[in-house]
């Protein structure tokens, strides 16, 4: 990759470009978005995956998912990855990663409104923090060893849920289904960059914090990931080929508004959802319903 972090960005003649932000920190990405003080050195390309620079640094008007729906095959997702979440939840450690799916069709931006549709408006609504994964180069039976090389990067997500369609039998059946429930249009923010190995090696040390309106509800670390970075890419790509640009979600820490007791706070019409992980920034987004 000819970057080390990537955003997708409208620039001061309103065209949308790739660049690499040009700050210190996360921290200070937020303030000069603010203070519209944000250069990128831009990348130019055909291929979000296949990127060269320019040698130019243009000004940042507005950040921009760094992902379309476009770019994305499909969203692969695992479930109960998280050692305090599967204690919260009741259940026994699964011995290999479990899988669901989200349409492409879920990718959203990272500041972008969530629409509700009115299926899911009574359905708890709920938030899943959660750490992406970008598939950078297509793949297929990869081990362990090599798993890191065929990531791109890394983004904060929000694998956003209506558990009564997940869970209630009157509605998902007597076996609890996932992909109808977690697959509405933009129930994946990413955002607001995609980081590169290079900086945060395999992610597996990295505060993840969710607020709804403010208030902290997940207050976590990758490091209590059950399946890691590695371990997910090589067992999802055993038989089936990981397409470039494929995101994995890598699972959601204790804290969700399901497990809150005595009970749960789902998500209403107007509550805003920040998912930040540590030296990947945040993704930030209000519910609408529809």
């Amino acid at each position: 990759m000819a970057w080390s972090r990537l955003i997708r960005f409208v620039d001061d003649d309103n065209k949308i470009t790739y660049g690499e932000p040009c700050f210190d920190s996360v921290s200070e990405l937020e303030e000069k978005l603010e203070s519209k003080d944000l250069f990128a050195s831009e990348l130019v390309g055909s291929d979000v995956f296949a990127l060269s620079a320019t040698g130019r640094q243009l000004h940042v008007q507005q950040i921009l998912g760094p992902l379309t729906a476009d770019d994305v095959p499909i969203i692969r997702c695992i479930g109960l990855n998280y050692m305090k979440h599967i204690a919260e939840g009741g259940r026994k450690p699964p011995p290999y990663p479990s899988l669901f799916i989200k349409p492409s069709t879920c990718i959203a931006d990272p500041d972008e409104d969530i629409p509700i549709p009115k299926i899911a408006q009574n359905s708890q609504l709920d938030y899943e923090g959660e750490l992406a994964i970008i598939i950078g180069q297509t793949g297929k039976n990869i081990s362990p060893e090599d798993a890191l090389s065929y990531v791109a990067g890394y983004a904060a997500s929000n694998d956003v849920s209506a558990r009564t369609w997940q869970r209630d039998p009157a509605y998902a059946g007597v076996v609890p289904q996932w992909c109808f429930s977690k697959g509405f249009d933009k129930f994946a923010p990413l955002g607001p960059m995609i980081v590169s190995p290079t900086v945060v090696g395999a992610a597996d040390n990295l505060r993840l914090q969710t607020f709804v309106n403010g208030h902290v509800r997940q207050d976590s670390n990758t490091n209590d990931l059950l399946f890691g970075v590695r371990a997910i890419i090589s067992f999802l790509s055993q038989g089936t080929t990981l397409e470039k640009g494929t995101v994995i979600l890598t699972g959601t820490p204790a804290g969700v508004a399901m497990g809150m007791k005595p009970k749960p706070q789902y998500l209403e019409d107007g509550d805003v959802v920040e998912v930040r992980i540590e030296g990947l920034g945040s993704c930030k987004n209000r519910m609408v319903f529809e």
